[in-house]
């Protein structure tokens, strides 16, 4: 058996600063801890109960299949942060035919990242 003790996703962005920018100031993600120096330095995001990190640089774009999932308290709320801090919405949010209300946005080499919201009525939220 694997003991996880912590895990992180990794990013390789195509304009590291860029990225960086995106997800320490416009996202508002706090750091946990930066390393290295230079404009491929890694930066080391809290994302909830994980964390994102974004260091190194890629020449090729990301997959596809790549997505972030960050839950949040209140999409509209956060909607409305996120364009005031010029982050695009790709799509605004709805209330998902299985009871989540996502919005997606996506980081400046084309990851998507769902925001999500999951209300007080929701099953996730209570135990039979």
């Amino acid at each position: 058996m694997v003991h996880v003790l912590s895990s992180r996703t990794l990013l390789r962005p195509a304009d590291p600063e860029r990225s960086r920018f995106f997800y320490g100031e416009q996202l508002g993600l706090a750091v946990y801890r930066e390393f290295g120096t230079g404009p491929e330095r890694g930066t080391v995001y809290f994302l909830g109960g994980g964390f994102l990190e974004v260091s190194g640089r890629s020449a090729t774009p990301p997959s596809p299949a790549l997505k972030l999932w960050l839950q949040v308290a209140d999409v509209a709320v956060t909607r409305e942060e996120l364009v005031a801090a010029g982050v695009e919405v790709v799509r605004e949010p709805v209330r998902e035919p299985w009871g989540l209300i996502e919005m997606w946005i996506a980081d400046p080499d084309g990851t998507e990242i769902v925001i999500v919201e999951v209300p007080a009525d929701h099953p996730l939220r209570h135990r039979p």
